[in-house]
């Protein structure tokens, strides 16, 4: 019984440990990646509530930012400076959407999946067909990436 007690306790204990700490991903910022030029890569990322992201200036010249409008409601914002690595934690479920701001007008964007992505993806789509005039190249980039959710 008390080998069973302590079993479920280590099992208990590392289950909340890995859900107040989450999971660490990277999402690299290129100049050219699979899918073409400006990007992000993993374009599309699907992470649990407390996971980190960290964005890395792979190439120089790119920073990552989420868009306003196009975040959880209650969800944190950033702005990462140009040609530096910025670290994000995710707190809220939903679907964010961020991008590189001198690249934007060639749809250097990215989504991020936190959980149950469902919860502002209608809005995101919204917000994602207004945002649409401002790309002059890879117009549906946003689009196909917001699809894949």
């Amino acid at each position: 019984m008390k080998k069973s007690l302590s079993l479920i306790t280590v099992a208990a204990l590392t289950v909340i440990t890995s859900y107040a700490f989450g999971e660490d991903f990277e999402v690299t910022m290129l100049n050219q990646g699979a899918d073409g030029v400006m990007v992000f890569e993993p374009s599309v990322l699907k992470i649990s509530v407390g996971d980190t992201v960290t964005f890395k200036p792979t190439n120089p010249g790119h920073n990552s930012a989420s868009i306003a409008g196009m975040i959880p409601t209650g969800a944190e914002s950033w702005d990462g400076g140009m040609s530096q690595e910025v670290k994000v934690t995710f707190t809220e479920e939903g679907t964010y959407v961020y991008q590189c701001t001198p690249h934007l007008m060639m749809a250097m964007v990215g989504v991020i999946a936190v959980g149950d992505a469902s919860v502002n993806l209608s809005q995101v789509k919204d917000a994602a067909s207004e945002k649409k005039p401002e790309f002059m190249m890879s117009a549906e980039r946003l689009d196909e990436y917001l699809e894949g959710i």
